[in-house]
């Protein structure tokens, strides 16, 4: 049972996992943020057009209801995240060309390193 424990502490503490739950606690927050957001656009959207949200609208057929309005508010939404994170991007590539960091060269690929290995070996049997 301890060693289930300390295993459970090691999985728990790497880097990667610890990385990616500070992410989705940022993308959680995030999304908060982008919601109140876009209340604030729908505020300018409601003075211009009368309605403050989509939420409500829907299209009468016969006797059913089409709820289109949370689709519009969900792409609105969706619309705004895509082009902050678009701007984040951008300014992280950015900042990366003025700090001068260099992405890693790709090294050789294995046919490469392969065709190297049997010039050597062919190199050997004619000496």
């Amino acid at each position: 049972m301890k060693s289930m424990i300390d295993e459970f502490k090691k999985f728990i503490m790497k880097g990667d996992l610890v990385t990616i739950a500070i992410a989705f606690i940022i993308g959680v927050e995030f999304s908060k943020v982008v919601t109140s957001f876009t209340d604030v656009i729908m505020g300018f959207v409601g003075a211009i057009v009368g309605k403050p949200s989509f939420n409500n609208l829907v299209l009468d057929i016969g006797d059913g209801q089409v709820p289109y309005g949370a689709f519009l508010t969900a792409l609105i939404n969706f619309l705004i995240v895509a082009f902050v994170l678009f701007l984040v991007i951008k300014g992280y590539d950015r900042m990366k060309d003025r700090m001068g960091v260099k992405e890693a060269e790709a090294g050789p690929t294995e046919a490469d390193l392969l065709a190297e290995i049997r010039d050597e070996l062919k190199q050997q049997r004619s000496a």
